[in-house]
This record gives structure tokens, C-alpha cells and sequence, in this order.
């Protein structure tokens, strides 16, 4: 059962303690409509009707045929709302972030941005988020389940709409983890510790013709650069880079066993010795090619991509992954570290609202949630998630859903559903300046050393000192464990 009675009724209260919207104050600078206040006389055009406004959205492609459907997308939202405009602006994920902090540090941001809940606390600190806790509507809220709408709040607000909730797992080929005599159903099921999940990789090693398949291998460079790490320490006992009373975690003695794990797949040869050059299309080209049993980090949309190409190579029509060979997608969980319980890295992300200079009118705030609704929810989201195989979050969603067609395999099903029993809990409750810190101990200090651990040139023990160091220095001797 959905738990949403709580929130629906928070919005509610809400509602009523906010005045009627009016079209007074300043536009926002991403408003189609002149810079000059207008009356509130002069905010329709005729009596009865709604004034003209322009809704922009910084999207990437969040699923593989979601950009195809931009211009459906706002043809749609404006037969809905005939007076709005959602004028979509597509990115890829390499440019995402690059695209909207440009936008951001000019002081006009798109109204909507699809980023992930966890940048929510970079942006709130600069200011530049739009809360729209007070505008949403109790319709709006029922339909959401509560656990993925926690994600996008910070403190006491609400920024944005969440588009799914789902894991990073990591996944596998069923015919090579088959012959290396590994009981993927029970690992689907219970999971795995760190020492089963080694020696499972050690036995995927393959070396034939002088080439290696290899047990595993991760994306660790370019977008996915901070990936490995933090879906790992997860399961070591940190679900969240801060206990519940706010002191910084990575500290703890387990972070470093992570990072000895780390290493040690490397050395002993069951995962690539340049893994810090292979990004997430060399990843799931080695997978698709056969050069690695098991790849990472998985989504449940891999299936689907699986799949597509499994259909191009029957087909033989040259237009599959060169040299790919036939694949049935196994989705598995991430191995648990140190005797801790297995915790999933949850990820909710969604159209988060964005704020320009100016105070944007009541009437283009209470615009720019209809058009996250749009797009969280309803057709959009239903057509998005069937594409990602991804489950849906929204009763809307849900019920158009009923009308597709899925070819997902049930066990991969199960499994995600197992992890999400077990996924991490939104952290609404820190600060936005201790999330900021860490963002920025993580951009300035932990990506870079992981690099220098994946390829060798420091030890686990030197990363560790270095992240312990920065941690002080940022949180102070009392705001980290202390082991």
C-alpha cells in the first residue's frame, strides 16, 4: 500500500494557507512575456482568458527514445493548457550539468531541469531553486507515491517532481554467470557479500586466444566518474555521505575497506587494469561484446537496450554493437562490505524548479508545477518508464501503463523490487550548507583520488587519509566519525 495520505494532507494545509495566486510582481526571465510588471487587470487578455506564458525545460535523454518525443511532448502540454508554452531544450548527459550551471551562474536557468534529487542541495545553497511546496496541488500529490517525493525535497521545501525511483544495481550475462557455476536466482533474491561476489568474478575470467573476459567491469570515468564509489560504500554501512545526526561518514574505518576492495579486484585480475579510462559506452560495449561477465552500474532500462540488440543481431541487418554477441540481461544486486547490511542506492531523479534573479509571478510559479506534472506524470511518464523498464512512481502512470505492452523478464522484476525493500532513505533533514561541503569534498577531493586509485599511482590508504584530511577541514574534528 502507498503511503501518501500524510503528504497529500501537508499539501493541503499548505494550500489553504496561501492567498489566492494573483499576476502581481516581476516576470521571470525565462517568461515569453515583456520584463515590465503587469497589473493584475492585465494579466488576461480578454475576461475568462488565461494569460499567454512560455515554460522552458533543460532535458536529457532520459530514456533511449525520449528526446523522439520532445515535439509531442509540447504539442500536448499545449493542448492541455492552450495559453502555455513548453519550450524543451535538449542536452545530452555529458552536458547537462555544463549546460545548466552556465545557465545558473548567468542568473537564468531554465524553469525545469531533469537532474538527479541528489543535486538538489548544490543548487538550494546558490539559491536559485524555486519551492514549490505551496503550489502543488492535493491532486497533484495524491497521485505520486510518498517514499520518490521525499527525494526531492531539502529541509522544509519541495523542488521538484520525481520521474522514477529505481536502483543502481549491477548486472549480468546469464549464460556466463551459468558456467561459472553462480546461482544467480539466490543472489537475485539474498544478494551477496563482497567476499562471495569476488570469488563469483575470480571464476568469470575467461582468457582465450590470448584475449580476457573479464568478471567485471564498471564505468569509472567521464559522467560516471563519482558512480562506483558512492553506490559501493553504500552497502558498507553509509547509506547517506552523513549519519542521522549530521557528522560526515565517509570517515568511518569501512570507507577504507571499500577502497581496498577496490584495488584488490583490479590486482587479481578480475576487473581491467585501466578501468579509470572506461566510460559508460566502452562499459556496455565490453559488455554486449562479451568481455566481461558482469558490468556496472545497471539500470533496469539495460534490459530493454539488451534486448534491442539481440533483435538487430537475429535480424542481421548490420545494425547492431559491432562484434556483439546475444545476451539475456540479469539484474543483481551490489555486494554488502564488512559485514553491514545490503542498502541500495535508491535513484530518484525528476524536473526540478528553477528561480531566476528575479522573483518569478505567482501565475508563472504556479505554471511551471503544472508543467512538472505534465511531465512527471500521466502519458509522459508512463511512455518514458515502459521505455526504461523502470517501475512507475505516479497512479496516472500506472494506469495507462496497463494498456502496454512489457516484455521485462519477471525475475529481473523481482529483483529490483527485493532491492527497493532495501533501498536507502531520502535524507531531506541535511543542511543545505553540509550537503554543499560535501559536494564539494566529493568534486574536489574523492573523485580525483579514485581515480588515482583505479590506476594505481596511490594506495587505499593514501585516498583515505587525503578524504579524512578534506573531511576535517570542511566538517571540523566533531563533525565526522571519528573510528
Amino acid at each position: 500500500m502507498k503511503r501518501k495520505t500524510k503528504f497529500a494532507a501537508t499539501v493541503l494545509a499548505l494550500m489553504l494557507s496561501v492567498s489566492a495566486l494573483s499576476a502581481c510582481g516581476s516576470s521571470n526571465n525565462n517568461n515569453a512575456g515583456p520584463s515590465n510588471s503587469p497589473s493584475p487587470s492585465a494579466s488576461t487578455g480578454t475576461e475568462g482568458e488565461a494569460a499567454k506564458d512560455t515554460i522552458t525545460a533543460l532535458l536529457p535523454p532520459v530514456s533511449p527514445k525520449y528526446q523522439e518525443n520532445f515535439k509531442q511532448m509540447e504539442a500536448d502540454f499545449n493542448k492541455l493548457y492552450p495559453n502555455l508554452t513548453l519550450k524543451i531544450e535538449p542536452a545530452s548527459w555529458e552536458d547537462m550539468t555544463q549546460k545548466l550551471d552556465t545557465q545558473v551562474n548567468a542568473g537564468s536557468p531554465p524553469d525545469l531541469a531533469f537532474i538527479g534529487s541528489d543535486g538538489i542541495s548544490k543548487y538550494a545553497q546558490m539559491g536559485m531553486l524555486l519551492d514549490i511546496k505551496g503550489l502543488v496541488t492535493p491532486e497533484m500529490a495524491a497521485d505520486f507515491d510518498e517514499a520518490p517525493l521525499e527525494y526531492m525535497k531539502n529541509g522544509d521545501g519541495l523542488y521538484g517532481m520525481p520521474a522514477y525511483m529505481e536502483v543502481h544495481a549491477i548486472g549480468g550475462n546469464k549464460q556466463m554467470l551459468e558456467q561459472a557455476n553462480i546461482d544467480w536466482k539466490k543472489v537475485q533474491q539474498q544478494g551477496w557479500t563482497y567476499e562471495e561476489f569476488r570469488e563469483a568474478i575470480k571464476a568469470g575470467v575467461v582468457t582465450e586466444n590470448g584475449k580476457t573476459r573479464y568478471g567485471f567491469v564498471f564505468a569509472t570515468a567521464g559522467v560516471a566518474s563519482k558512480d562506483y564509489l558512492s553506490i559501493l560504500v553504500k552497502n558498507a554501512g553509509m547509506p547517506s555521505p552523513f549519519t542521522k545526526d549530521h557528522k560526515y561518514s565517509y570517515t568511518s574505518k569501512n570507507y577504507l575497506e571499500v577502497l581496498k576492495a577496490i584495488r584488490q579486484m583490479i590486482d587479481d585480475g578480475s576487473m581491467p587494469k585501466e578501468l579509470s579510462s572506461v566510460d559508460a559506452g566502452k562499459r556496455w560495449n565490453m559488455f554486449l561484446t562479451g568481455q566481461t561477465m558482469i558490468t556496472g552500474k545497471g539500470l533496469a532500462v539495460f534490459e530493454n537496450s539488451a534486448n534491442q540488440n539481440n533483435k538487430k543481431i537475429e535480424a542481421n541487418d548490420g545494425s547492431a554493437v559491432a562484434d556483439s554477441i546475444a545476451v539475456d540481461y540479469l539484474v543483481l544486486p551490489v555486494p554488502s562490505f564488512a559485514g553491514q547490511e545490503a542498502v541500495s542506492h535508491a535513484v530518484v531523479d525528476g524536473y526540478v524548479a528553477f528561480r531566476g534573479k528575479k522573483e518569478p509571478t505567482e501565475e508563472h510559479k504556479a505554471n511551471i508545477v503544472k508543467a512538472a506534472y505534465f511531465l512527471a506524470s500521466g502519458q509522459v511518464a508512463a511512455t518514458t518508464n515502459a521505455d526504461l523498464f523502470a517501475a512507475h512512481i505516479t497512479d496516472s502512470a500506472r494506469e495507462i501503463a496497463k494498456t502496454m505492452e512489457s516484455t521485462r523478464n519477471p525475475d529481473n522484476i523481482a529483483a529490483v523490487e527485493k532491492m527497493l525493500e532495501h533501498a536507502a532513505p531520502a535524507r531531506p533533514d541535511i543542511p543545505v550548507e553540509l550537503g554543499a561541503k560535501a559536494i564539494k569534498v566529493e568534486n574536489e577531493v574523492v573523485i580525483p583520488k579514485l581515480q588515482a586509485l583505479l590506476a594505481g599511482e596511490i594506495s587505499p590508504e593514501d585516498m583515505y587519509a587525503a578524504v579524512k584530511k578534506a573531511a576535517i577541514d570542511a566538517f571540523g574534528a566533531d563533525g565526522v566519525v571519528q573510528e
